[in-house]
């Protein structure tokens, strides 16, 4: 079975992206907002399991941004791929759910006091 190891630190890969918003519980457009870039850039950059198709400079963009929040990614190893995973101390937004009609989400959790 072929592993794909995470080489490159500053080029992480789709599935570690998506990781690392998950584990902020943040949508693609809170990323849009935060970084710039367009929502269509970074769902290509997670679209994907391997190395993620995007620039250098859009890479290191994201990886500071969710660094900046905590997350820590984890190359890939001889026994597991690459990952990402949140920083002792660090915080997340809590929980998101989705409407049943498929509108705003609603935000619970420990920052309920903040506006959505």
């Amino acid at each position: 079975m072929r592993r794909n190891k995470h080489i490159d630190p500053d080029h992480p890969t789709g599935a570690q992206l998506r990781a690392a918003r998950g584990l902020l519980n943040v949508s693609v457009l809170e990323v849009s907002e935060q970084t710039g870039l367009v929502p269509n850039t970074i769902k290509r950059a997670e679209g994907t399991n391997e190395l993620s198709p995007t620039t250098r400079a859009n890479a290191r963009l994201l990886l500071r941004y969710f660094t900046e929040r905590g997350v820590v990614f984890v190359p890939g190893d001889d026994t597991c791929g690459p990952g990402a995973r949140l920083a002792l101390g660090a915080s997340f937004k809590g929980e998101r759910r989705r409407s049943r009609r498929g509108g705003e989400e609603d935000s619970v959790g420990p920052n309920d006091d903040e506006p959505n």
